[in-house]
């Protein structure tokens, strides 16, 4: 099953979709592995979230008899998809799919995260969902010693081990025989061969599949050194570090020791952000609040981030992220403080 990982590239992709005939059916699938880890119990999911896309078809109003023959063709299309043998390969934890025959749209996007199971038709994909479970950022942990580093990427909640380097050095410890003061630096040369091979891996692999955050994990002796020699490309993508085991830690074990530094991460990127929208709004000019605002400067393509709490939900909502999403404006869903209380859970740093 061809699959696409979620990117805010896909995201704008999916919003432009606006077929001139017929509507687009989009399914989201839970595989979340703590309900749904056999074949048995993704089967009977599938099931249930075909069947209620089936009703979705029949309940929808205003259309023509072609355009409701293509939805069903397209629950049925969505339905093998569902139940290819590998749809939950790759740590994917929840299923997006979208299709609409009349545009030939069929696409598939890979969640890291569970998602609710539930089925839509309208006009256009429903990428609310896919908004709502997160930025889509990529993330790299690099773990590395004086013999061994290990790269990790991928979503902060799916975290894969993607390289492993290991490379034949001496420990501080052994003496083999050599006189200390070669044998010392002949352990120091040997730590900086490694650390080369270890970050020329990492930024080469940053090169073909760019992340937008790095995380640092080594020995405390080691971990400044390691971060002066990353290419200056990686450094100013660099998070946090993390404490942990190189060489034996599991990638569950390193997706949660880098929880905390994502978390704060995103803390900090809220905040920066609600603080330009408050700064603008009490200058008057680059920032605004509240949906009819917010829908003003939309229909302006003035916004550069719209901010929306994590429990908004109005009318305005659907609208208010194609429009964003279409503008290339970054969408912040608001998690870890509470300012947008007091602007009805909607707001925007604007462009000019």
């Amino acid at each position: 099953m061809a699959a696409n990982r979620f990117t805010r590239g896909s995201l704008r992709r999916l919003a432009e979709v606006e077929p001139e005939h017929g509507r687009v059916l989009s399914v989201f699938f839970n595989l979340d592995p703590s309900e749904f880890a056999t074949p048995a119990a993704r089967s009977t999911e599938v099931n249930s979230v075909v069947t209620a896309a089936a009703h979705e078809v029949d309940a929808a109003e205003g259309l023509e008899a072609d355009e409701r023959q293509a939805l069903r063709s397209d629950v049925e299309r969505v339905r093998e998809v569902l139940k290819s043998s590998d749809v939950a390969s790759g740590g994917t934890h929840g299923l997006a799919v979208f299709a609409c025959g009349p545009a030939d749209l069929l696409e598939v996007v890979r969640l890291p995260h569970p998602i609710e199971s539930r089925a839509l038709v309208d006009r256009h994909p429903c990428v609310e969902p896919l908004v709502r479970s997160g930025s889509g950022e990529r993330w790299c942990v690099l773990l590395v010693n004086r013999r061994t580093a290990r790269i990790f990427v991928g979503e902060a909640d799916g975290l894969e081990e993607v390289d492993q380097i290991e490379d034949d050095t001496h420990r501080q410890h052994d003496q083999g025989g050599w006189s200390q003061a070669n044998y010392a630096r002949s352990v120091e040369q040997e730590k900086l061969n490694h650390l080369a091979h270890a970050l020329a891996t990492l930024f080469t692999r940053f090169k073909r599949h760019p992340f937008e955050q790095l995380v640092v994990g080594a020995p405390d002796e080691l971990v400044a050194e390691v971060e002066e020699r990353l290419h200056p490309y990686l450094r100013a993508r660099l998070a946090g570090r993390i404490g942990i085991g190189i060489e034996n830690s599991s990638a569950g074990a390193v997706q949660a020791a880098a929880a905390e530094v994502v978390d704060r991460h995103e803390a900090a990127v809220e905040r920066h952000a609600l603080d330009r929208m408050a700064q603008g709004i009490g200058r008057g000019d680059r920032g605004v609040s509240g949906p009819e605002a917010v829908m003003e400067a939309l229909e302006q393509a003035r916004v550069e981030i719209l901010l929306l709490a994590e429990d908004f939900d109005a009318p305005e909502l659907d609208e208010a992220l194609e429009k964003a999403i279409k503008q290339s404006a970054e969408v912040l869903v608001v998690r870890h403080h509470e300012d947008l209380v007091m602007h009805s859970g909607i707001g925007a740093v604007l462009r000019f």
